[in-house]
C-alpha cells in the first residue's frame, strides 16, 4: 500500500519555517490516527509531499483512503504503485500492470511529472510509453484534449510512481497548526457546520453546550460533537462542556420583557462562555450565527449581544445562505443529525426585537439574579470528547447479548458511512439499518410486538440509546455486543 499526499496550496505558499511546521504537524496528525488502523503504517515526509507506506490487505487501504479524505491540510492524495525506474520498456510494462484493464475501450492521455537528472524529458516518456500503452492494450485511442482517462506517472530520481487514482482532500490547515477555540454548539445545522469549518481551518475546537432542559437533547448534541471530532479532528483530544441553563431560562422568562428575551438569553450564554474560555485559557469563541437568519442575528442585535464580552467571537457563517449551510451539513454528514435533533421552544419571543438598544436591554437585565448564572457556570460538567458517550452510572440496566436472540431483529445504529464500509450480515437473522441519530424519533413507529437488539461497533452508542428507550417505557429493546 502506497499513497502520495499533496499539501493544501495555502500551506505551500507559506514561508519556509511555517511550511515546515505545518507539514510536520500534518505528518504527526496522520501518524497518530493511522496507528489505530495498523501500527505498521509509516508516514514519510519530504519538501513537497507526504508518503504513506504500509502492508497490503483488503480493508486497510480503504480505511486509509477514508481517513485521508477527511483530514484537514490535504489538497489531494493518490494511491500509487511504486517501482524502480528502469528503461522505457520497464516503465511501459509497470504502467500496463496497473492500467491495461482500465484502458479497454477508453481514450486516454499520458501525463508525466519528473524530478531529478535524466537523459530524457517528460515529453519523451509521454510519447514513447504512451505509444506502447496504445499498442499493447485495447484502448480506443489517444485524446489530448478530452480523454476518457488520464494516466499519470511521477518519476523522482530512479523511482517510478504509477498513480492508480487521485482523490480530492479536505483542504484547510492541519489541526493544531492554529490556535484553540470553543464552539457554542446546539446540534442544529449552523453550529455543527461552523464547528466543522473551524476544525478544517486547523483550529482545535472544544464544544460548549447550554442545556435548556432535557437529557435527549444533550445526548443528541453530544452525538453530533463526537461525530465531528471522530471524523475530522481525532488527532487532537478536545473537551465537551455542558452548562445547565434551565435555571437561567427560568429567570429570564420571569424577569425580562418578552420582546427582549432572545437577545438577553444570547448575552447570558456569551457571558457564561467567556468565563469558561477564561478558565480554559482559550481566546476565542465560535457561533453559528448568520446575518438576519433569525431576529436575534440582525447586526444591531449582534452588537448588543457582543458588548458583554471582550473575548473574540468568530462567526464562520456570518454571510452564508441557509441553503448553502444545509449543503455543507449534507456533505459532512451532519444534516440528518440536525433534522432529528429535539427542539426546545421555551424561549421564543412573540414579537422579538430586531433592533435592540443596549440601554433598554441593560435595564431589563437589572431585574435578573446573576447568582443564577454564576451557579450554572459553577455546575458545568467538563468531559473529554472521547468519553461523552460513556454510560451514566445511575442509568437503568440494559440487557446485553453476545449472540443474536431467537426472533429478535438487530438494528444496526451505526452511521450510514460505517454500515456501507463494513456491513453487518448474520445468517438467519434480520438486520435493519436505523442510524443512531434517528433512533429516538423512529423506534416508536416500529412493530412493538417484536424485540430488538441495538448494535454498534463498540457497544457504547447502542447501550446509551437502549437506556433512553427503556427510560421512555420501551421494554422490547436490548443490546447486541458480539465478543469479536
Amino acid at each position: 500500500m502506497h499513497f502520495i499526499i499533496k499539501l493544501f496550496p495555502e500551506i505551500i505558499i507559506k514561508s519556509t519555517p511555517v511550511r515546515k511546521r505545518m507539514t510536520r504537524q500534518l505528518r504527526e496528525n496522520l501518524r497518530k490516527m493511522l496507528r489505530a488502523i495498523d501500527p505498521a503504517i509509516q508516514v514519510e515526509q519530504d519538501w513537497e509531499k507526504l508518503q504513506i507506506i504500509g502492508p497490503e490487505s483488503d480493508e486497510v487501504p480503504l480505511r486509509v483512503a477514508d481517513l485521508l479524505a477527511r483530514t484537514p491540510g490535504i489538497a489531494n492524495f493518490s494511491r500509487v504503485q511504486h517501482f524502480p525506474l528502469g528503461s522505457f520498456d520497464d516503465i511501459l510494462q509497470n504502467t500496463l500492470l496497473v492500467w491495461k484493464e482500465k484502458l479497454n475501450g477508453k481514450t486516454f492521455v499520458l501525463r508525466v511529472k519528473r524530478s531529478g537528472k535524466h537523459e530524457f524529458t517528460s515529453g519523451d516518456v509521454e510519447r514513447i510509453v504512451g505509444g506502447g500503452l496504445l499498442h499493447q492494450s485495447e484502448a480506443a485511442g489517444v485524446s489530448l484534449k478530452q480523454p476518457d482517462l488520464t494516466v499519470r506517472l511521477e518519476i523522482k530520481q530512479q523511482e517510478l510512481f504509477v498513480i492508480e487514482e487521485t482523490t480530492k482532500g479536505l483542504g484547510g490547515f492541519p489541526l493544531g497548526s492554529q490556535d484553540t477555540v470553543i464552539s457554542l454548539i446546539s446540534g442544529g445545522f449552523d453550529s455543527s457546520v461552523s464547528s466543522y469549518l473551524t476544525t478544517k481551518r486547523g483550529l482545535r475546537t472544544h464544544y460548549l453546550f447550554f442545556n435548556l432542559g432535557g437529557r435527549a437533547h444533550e445526548v443528541g448534541v453530544k452525538e453530533v460533537a463526537f461525530y465531528l471530532w471522530s471524523k475530522f479532528g481525532s488527532s487532537h483530544r478536545v473537551r465537551f462542556i455542558t452548562v445547565p441553563f434551565d435555571g437561567v431560562v427560568g429567570e429570564i422568562l420571569s424577569k425580562v420583557r418578552n420582546s427582549e428575551i432572545g437577545v438577553v438569553l444570547k448575552r447570558m450564554m456569551l457571558r457564561a462562555a467567556t468565563q469558561v474560555a477564561e478558565d480554559m485559557g482559550v481566546q476565542a469563541l465560535v457561533t453559528g450565527e448568520s446575518v438576519a437568519q433569525v431576529s436575534s442575528q440582525t447586526l444591531a442585535n449582534l452588537a448588543v449581544i457582543d458588548s458583554v464580552t471582550k473575548t473574540l467571537v468568530l462567526r464562520p457563517l456570518i454571510t452564508s445562505d441557509k441553503n448553502d449551510i444545509i449543503d455543507i451539513a449534507r456533505a459532512i454528514g451532519t444534516e440528518e443529525f440536525a433534522a432529528s435533533m429535539p427542539e426546545y421552544c421555551g424561549v421564543i419571543s412573540v414579537k422579538p426585537t430586531t433592533r435592540a438598544r443596549e440601554d433598554k436591554v441593560v435595564a431589563e437585565e437589572a431585574n435578573f439574579d446573576f447568582s443564577v448564572l454564576e451557579q450554572a457556570v459553577a455546575n458545568s460538567r467538563v468531559q473529554n470528547i472521547d468519553e461523552v458517550m460513556e454510560v451514566d452510572a445511575n442509568a437503568v440496566d440494559v440487557e446485553i447479548f453476545q449472540s443474536p436472540q431467537p426472533g429478535a431483529t438487530i438494528l444496526d445504529i451505526r452511521h450510514p458511512d460505517e454500515v456501507e464500509m463494513r456491513p453487518l450480515s448474520i445468517q438467519g437473522v434480520t438486520v435493519e439499518a436505523l442510524p443512531f441519530f434517528a433512533v429516538q424519533n423512529k423506534f416508536q413507529h416500529l412493530e412493538q410486538s417484536s424485540s430488538y437488539l441495538l448494535y454498534c461497533e463498540k457497544g457504547v452508542m447502542s447501550r446509551l440509546h437502549a437506556e433512553l428507550l427503556l427510560e421512555q417505557g420501551f421494554h422490547n429493546v436490548a443490546v447486541y455486543r458480539p465478543t469479536s
